[in-house]
Order: structure tokens, then sequence, then C-alpha cells
């Protein structure tokens, strides 16, 4: 790791309810508040995903959280992936997460921005910001402590959860925050040997808009490669990538 580190999580912002953490990150980036600023939030109305998806929760139940990175990392969104996913597949697979005892399967990064347990999504991430003003806004939603029935009917066969209680949310925070101070200061091939070894998509049939194949690694650029029916290898470095031949509303 780098021996420059950022420091996380201060000053923090904590809200009983929002419309959206990463809306009030980036008002506040925009006033000028420094690297490091947290937001965090018991519940958000308005809280999206990639392609204009929204991120809904019951209150109290998922780590909902924003933060300001300045000057940041260009493979920021696969670094955020791969601390996530070690404190999710830490939680569910340690002492803390016994309790989650069945997913015991370690948690496996979806380029680009999903972290799944047990081939289910457990948490999203999105990053905005303005590469113009040297900040971004890194926007987290791990679902901590719902529980299966607080899913949608058309989630529950696609999404996971830590299964922890609700107290249980400001520990993992803590435990986020610190896995992303390590891996927002890592050097890019450590970044994206963090990636390569939890690739959920490797091996695995993929479908994107203009075509489908199989998942074939991460490059150096962090950009997914996929080897197509005709031999082929296509490297995509954005855009909306789903496992199988035909997924259904919903399901990435």
């Amino acid at each position: 790791m780098s021996a420059v580190q950022r420091r996380l999580g201060y000053p923090r912002l904590h809200l009983r309810a929002t419309d959206s953490t990463n809306l009030r990150a980036r008002e506040l980036a925009g006033r000028g508040a420094p690297d490091g600023t947290l937001v965090t939030a018991a519940e958000q109305s308005a809280g999206r995903g990639r392609q204009g998806r929204t991120w809904t929760a019951p209150a109290g139940r998922a780590l909902l959280c924003s933060l300001i990175v300045r000057d940041p990392p260009r493979l920021l969104p696969l670094a955020a992936g791969v601390a996530v996913a070690e404190v999710a597949g830490g939680v569910a697979g340690g002492v803390a997460g016994e309790v989650a005892a069945g997913l015991a399967v370690p948690a496996l990064v979806k380029w680009p921005n999903d972290v799944h347990l047990d081939g289910r999504k457990v948490a999203g991430i999105l990053v905005e910001g303005r590469p113009q003003e040297h900040w971004a806004v890194l926007g987290i939603g791990l679902n901590v402590a719902l529980a299966p029935q607080d899913f949608p009917p058309e989630l529950r066969e696609t999404a996971a959860t830590l299964g922890l209680a609700a107290d249980q949310i400001e520990p993992v925070l803590e435990r986020l925050l610190r896995a992303l101070e390590r891996w927002v200061a890592a050097g890019e091939d450590q970044v994206l040997d963090g990636v390569r070894g939890r690739d959920a998509l490797k091996g695995r049939r993929v479908r994107w808009a203009s075509g489908e194949g199989v998942g074939a690694g991460i490059d150096d650029d962090g950009r997914l490669l996929v080897r197509t029916d005709s031999g082929e290898l296509a490297a995509l470095d954005a855009g909306e990538v789903h496992l199988g031949a035909a997924p259904g509303p919903n399901r990435s």
C-alpha cells in the first residue's frame, strides 16, 4: 500500500432522512468541504444507482454513505469495490457474522460497481464528481440489517444482506472506512490484483448492450475483458453488464 493515506470519515454529517447522500455530498464538495468528508443517512428517498436506478431500503437497515475524495485516484470505483467486498466478506464469514453463516461464499466484485455475496447483490457503489475541479463523491449502499422479506418481491432472488442487527451498522461503517483508507491509497497494481482476485464475472456468461460472451478478466486500465462468441477479446470501459444470456428486469 502507498505510504500516503487519507483519513476518511471526518467531518461527518449524519441525517435522519434525506433524498440522496450523494447529492448532499456533492453540494458540500462544491462549497469546499475537505477531503474525507462523510455524509450518512438512516433513510434516503432518492438514492441512486447506475443507469438511473433507485437504491431503496427500510429506514435504519442499510448503510447509506457518501465520501468526498479530492484528487481521486484513477481506479477509485474499483478500489472501493475491493474495500466493500473485503468488509462484507469478513463480516459474513467471521465471528461478527455468524448469523449470516449461510453466506459463506467470499464477497466478489461484479464489474464495475456491485458487490455480490453468494451470487446476489449486497452492495452498490456510485462514483460521481467534477474531474475539472479534482474531486469525486463515492457513494456506497450496503445491505447490513435487512431481512429477506424487506426486499421487494422482484429482488428477493437477486439481493443479499449481511443479516446483522441494526446496531451493527456503525461498526460496519467503521470497518469500511478503514478498508477504504487502505485501498484508496493503494497502488494501481494492487487494486487491479484485488479486483482480479474477486472477479465475479471471470469465466461467467455475460451480456451487455451490444454483445455477449464470457468474462475474461480485468485489463491494466481497469476495463472488463470479454471473449465474444466470435473469439474476439472485447474491452469494456463503461456500461451495464449482466450475468447470463437474458437478464430480467432489475436483475444485474
